[in-house]
């Protein structure tokens, strides 16, 4: 019986020739295959979901420009209202003010300009004057720190909804390609299926830093609001404490 090493080679059999198209399909298969690509996920989108993705890129780039900026003002804020609480821990009255700066300046100097205006009036009334002048000039100021805050609540709360919608979209596109084509494969369906994907990430992208800024904004502002409410009524019981007790020394001395 021959060996393996007396078997002759088939003729024809290893210098088959190439099958047709073959190089074509594989040029095609290594092209789709680099179109997934960020920049490609976006070309090759239809209108609708480019169109969702722009709307949430432009939103996580506000989102991130609302969070630079608030978290300069608050910490400015936070440096001014360390001034003010160690002015009213220093009892200087309504001397605070020429030391401090910013918001609770705004708000002492309030306070002084309604306790000279009532000059006449009783001690506990310009007092109740004062400290209500100083508290309405924090919540009208606060409240404009506050713009913005609502566009990142509405971000971190629509974003990943808005990416789903075009999701759906990139879906129900592929679905349709499917219907066209008569083919089920993956090739078929997977470039839309990668864009849809691709909007919903996009939306977790813009959604989840929105939240996060959010709910800091929010607590900074609340101890920043619990903090100078504070330090003001500690401010309006000082400078009535004061005018009585120059009251009294007043009548002290009238009596001798």
């Amino acid at each position: 019986m021959p060996g393996a090493t007396d078997l002759l080679p088939v003729p024809g059999v290893t210098d088959l020739p190439p099958v047709p198209g073959a190089g074509a399909l594989t040029d095609n298969l290594t092209a789709q295959a680099h179109e997934l690509t960020v920049a490609g996920l976006f070309m090759q989108a239809d209108i609708v979901v480019k169109s969702v993705m722009i709307l949430l890129v432009l939103a996580s780039v506000v989102t991130w420009a609302i969070a630079l900026e608030k978290s300069l003002r608050l910490r400015r804020l936070k440096r001014d209202v360390a001034a003010l609480e160690a002015g009213v821990a220093a009892r200087k009255g309504l001397a605070v003010a020429e030391g401090i700066t910013g918001l609770p300046r705004l708000a002492v100097e309030a306070g002084a300009t309604e306790w000279r205006e009532l000059a006449a009036e009783e001690v506990g009334e310009r007092r109740d004057r004062a400290e209500q002048a100083m508290r309405l000039t924090v919540t009208e100021n606060l409240r404009e720190i506050e713009r913005g805050l609502p566009f990142l609540a509405t971000v971190g709360s629509a974003g990943p909804f808005i990416g789903l919608f075009g999701t759906v979209w990139g879906i129900l596109n592929s679905f349709t390609a499917i219907a066209n084509s008569q083919d089920t494969s993956l090739a078929v369906v997977a470039p839309g299926i990668a864009e849809a994907l691709f909007a919903t990430a996009i939306g977790l992208v813009a959604a989840i830093p929105a939240v996060m800024w959010y709910n800091a904004f929010s607590t900074q502002l609340g101890r920043i609001g619990a903090r100078l409410s504070t330090a003001i009524a500690r401010l309006a019981n000082q400078i009535g404490r004061k005018k009585l007790v120059e009251a009294a020394g007043e009548l002290r001395r009238a009596a001798e």
